[in-house]
């Protein structure tokens, strides 16, 4: 199966940090902060789309964490939480296979420092 890099960051990312959206992921993939994009966020939502057809994403149900993660800046989960709502937008997280490769991916990102 063919994983493009920006394919494999978002893997990694979800695995370490939760399940997250490509507007999200597009300015804060692996740590990364600021509000402008690091990458196109059209592009990250095409990636995600493309890792759900392969069955290494899928559509997150359920309840967002409302604690402070080093994903999330703490205001921004604060804000969630006077919303009292999930977030708008359509959140990815892995499926079983998703999360063999990215735990895989994981591991090898630690050993090159990235």
């Amino acid at each position: 199966m063919e994983i493009s890099e920006l394919q494999k960051l978002i893997l990694a990312h979800i695995y370490k940090f939760g399940p997250d959206n490509p507007w999200y992921m597009s300015r804060r993939l692996m740590g990364n902060s600021g509000w402008a994009p690091k990458y196109d966020p059209d592009e990250v939502e095409r990636a995600c789309y493309e890792l759900e057809q392969k069955k290494l994403l899928v559509r997150f149900q359920g309840s967002l964490k409302r604690s402070v993660t080093s994903s999330v800046k703490p205001w921004l989960k604060v804000k969630a939480k006077e919303m009292g709502t999930k977030p708008k937008g359509i959140y990815y997280d892995l499926t079983k296979e998703g999360r063999k490769i990215a735990s895989q991916l994981a591991k090898d990102l630690r050993k090159t420092g990235s």
